[in-house]
């Protein structure tokens, strides 16, 4: 099957099928006029990555994945151990707009929103007492 058969059954732009051949996570063959021709095994390994994808794995992991998922003899282990980090990276993303959520709750709460100049968020933000660290290193200090 041609590269639009292939995107329309995985749900994937043509683009992204193009991008994951260049980079090597799968290899379709090519018919006589060097058009790319997608197996059943292709459309199953497209389908794959779309969906560690859609987990935000990155291009790397899947690659790994990729492997095992194909590897019969692997073990779950190697598995489970890229899906922990991946999980403990999703964990830290969540605390940390927890935080920036707490802090901006904080700072809204406490201006006036009125016809004053007086603004505690314009104030914290040009602070070095700023409680979240705007240049995304994750929180300073929590709230008060």
């Amino acid at each position: 099957m041609n590269i639009s058969d292939a995107a329309e059954i995985t749900s994937l732009p043509p683009k992204t099928i193009r991008y994951y051949e260049e980079i090597g996570l799968i290899t379709p063959g090519r018919s006589a006029n060097g058009y790319r021709s997608f197996t059943d095994m292709h459309i199953h390994q497209l389908t794959f990555l779309a969906s560690a994808r859609a987990l935000g794995f990155s291009v790397e992991d899947c690659r790994s994945l990729l492997a095992l998922w194909e590897d019969r003899d692997r073990a779950s282990a190697d598995v489970r151990k890229i899906a922990e980090t991946h999980l403990g990276a999703i964990e830290a993303k969540i605390a940390d707009l927890s935080a920036m959520r707490d802090t901006l709750r904080h700072l809204v709460n406490t201006c006036a929103g009125d016809n004053r100049p007086d603004c505690p968020i314009l104030n914290s933000l040009s602070s070095s007492d700023c409680k979240y660290d705007v240049g995304g290193r994750g929180p300073r200090a929590k709230p008060p």
